[in-house]
Order: C-alpha cells, then sequence, then structure tokens
C-alpha cells in the first residue's frame, strides 16, 4: 500500500512517500505555505497526485505524553485533511523526530539554506519509517 508521511509546519509541510510494498520510504518535497487552508489543499493534491492509500500525519505531543498546542493544530489538520482525500488519515506520534532529523543531516554534513530546505522533508521520512516498522510487527492490526 502506497503511504504518505506529513510534517506539517506553520511554514514548511515534509511529505515523504513509500513505495507500494512499504519497504523504502522516501522524501519528496517541502511545501512552502504559511496559509492552513491552501496547506492543506496542496497535501491534499499531493494525496491524489502520487496514488495514496493512507495518510499519516506526525502528531506531536509532549514527552510526557500531554498534547499540546501544536498537537491539536496537528489534529485539526488532519480533520480538514480527511475531509479532501478519500484515502484514510491517522494521527502518528512524531515524538523526537526532528532531533532525529538533526542527527542525520549532521551526519551527512547538511547546514545552513540547504539544511532548512530539507528538514522537514527528513522528518516526515523518519515519520513514515517509525509507522511503517509498525505495521510490519503489528500485521494483525
Amino acid at each position: 500500500m502506497k503511504i504518505m508521511a506529513v510534517d506539517f509546519g506553520d511554514a514548511r509541510t515534509g511529505l515523504a512517500v513509500c513505495d507500494r510494498t512499504e519497504f523504502l520510504a522516501s522524501p519528496i518535497g517541502v511545501i512552502h505555505e504559511k496559509d492552513f487552508e491552501q496547506c492543506i489543499k496542496k497535501v491534499s493534491y499531493a494525496v491524489e497526485e502520487y496514488g495514496v492509500q493512507e495518510v499519516v500525519v506526525g502528531y506531536p505531543k509532549n514527552m510526557n505524553g500531554t498534547v499540546g498546542e501544536r498537537a491539536q493544530k496537528c489534529e485539526l489538520f488532519s480533520q480538514k485533511l480527511q475531509e479532501l482525500v478519500s484515502a484514510p488519515v491517522k494521527l502518528w506520534d512524531e515524538r523526537s523526530t526532528t532531533v532525529s532529523a538533526i542527527g542525520y543531516l549532521n551526519e551527512t554534513n547538511t547546514r545552513g539554506k540547504k539544511r532548512k530546505e530539507v528538514i522537514d522533508a527528513v522528518a516526515a521520512t523518519i515519520i513514515l519509517e517509525s509507522y511503517l516498522a509498525y505495521r510490519k510487527n503489528h500485521k494483525d492490526e
């Protein structure tokens, strides 16, 4: 099944998709959009363009598991996106994905403007990899 992960942000939203075998997650880009409704529309266009059958939106819970303002905004984002696409939209815990993305970019010595351009897509890829690992280990769900 083709799955898309979304790392929603106020100015930049990262996207990643996997292949149909759910083996390889790849970043597909960053949407530069500050308008909430326009961002949702652009993500919905990407869902259709890539033939995605499920969408996973990063859900940034606080480290203690509580839901803060940012997570609430992601809940609203996923609800509004679900109204525009036929594929199911799920929230997926994304705690520490940006930290992991920074680690990957440090390892590849990606700095400055280039880093800012790709960090959200890398974070979306990490979210998707986490979700794919969960699916692989919980096939009965």
